[in-house]
């Protein structure tokens, strides 16, 4: 059966699209590679259905797309580490693979994934493509959900795309985790997120669409106010995520989804605390941070 895509909702031709006619266990060729990042232009976000794959097959298939970002976002010491560094845990598990506390410090900092971001966009160099693969799922809860924000650009009056157009973020973890009031943080943790210039508006470099960059992380704008600052990015933020700009994934056991970073958000929905949620993500780093690409 050969490689092909499609509408996941026939009622959104040009968001989520599903792959069939692949096993992610094998070697793919440069053609699948090649209609992969084809989908994804057009798409944005693809659902790979019945992959059982184990890391070293994840981290093969990631490397078609560019090359993978370390681990680093999160606040696991060394020798709390479960997985390679090339493989984010998204998880709420131990070493020995029983649940986190409640309390939890790596729980509750993780509890930001549940707002809408970029994944790495609080990095110099944001997050190109990030591929999330399901090895166990709660018995409720824990969909993640992705917004589309070339349309939620597309749906702005031009005056407040003239407004916005040239707008220079800053963009921290700090921030984020500050909004859920986490706030323990220590020197080399502030230190490591200290805020980073992310454009406001890009244009994809190969279908050349505008998109807003929004994301939690994004605490500020260069020569606003704060204030002034955090009240635009929130009313961006609900426009951007708008039921209509909204596909939720119901995640089903050895499912892989793959987003682009650059023109979509995301979140993870709750799930109880008390049952294994178990995901592991592997990123594509961008070419270069944003400032630095064709506006």
């Amino acid at each position: 059966m050969a490689l092909s895509i499609g509408p996941a909702d026939p009622a959104r031709p040009d968001f989520v699209g599903e792959v069939t006619g692949i096993d992610l266990r094998r070697e793919i060729t440069a053609g699948e590679a090649a209609a992969i990042e084809d989908g994804m232009d057009r798409y944005a976000v693809l659902v790979f259905r019945g992959q059982p794959i184990d890391d070293a097959q994840q981290i093969a298939f990631t490397r078609h797309f560019g090359p993978l970002e370390m681990a680093t976002g999160d606040i696991a010491r060394a020798d709390q580490r479960r997985l390679a560094m090339e493989v984010n845990d998204i998880s709420n598990l131990e070493r020995d693979g029983t649940v986190l506390a409640r309390d939890d410090r790596r729980r509750l900092f993780a509890l930001g994934n549940m707002l809408w971001h970029s994944d790495s966009s609080f990095k110099p160099t944001p997050a190109k493509y990030s591929l999330l693969s399901a090895r166990v799922i709660p018995g409720s809860g824990g969909n993640t959900e992705f917004a589309d924000m070339r349309a939620a650009w597309d749906a702005l009056d031009a005056e407040m795309q003239a407004m916005v157009r040239d707008l220079v973020c800053e963009h921290t973890q700090i921030h984020s985790r500050g909004t859920l009031g986490f706030t323990e943080f220590t020197d080399e943790e502030r230190a490591r997120w200290a805020p980073v210039p992310q454009r406001l508006v890009r244009r994809h470099p190969r279908t050349g669409r505008l998109s807003l960059f929004l994301s939690a992380h994004a605490g500020g704008i260069r020569g606003w106010p704060r204030p002034e600052a955090l009240m635009l990015l929130r009313d961006l933020t609900e426009h951007a995520t708008q039921r209509r700009f909204v596909h939720a994934h119901v995640w089903r056991p050895h499912d892989l989804v793959m987003w682009d970073n650059r023109v979509t958000m995301h979140r993870a929905r709750r799930a109880p605390p008390d049952q294994v949620r178990d995901l592991h993500r592997t990123t594509v780093a961008d070419s270069a941070p944003t400032l630095e690409q064709a506006a």
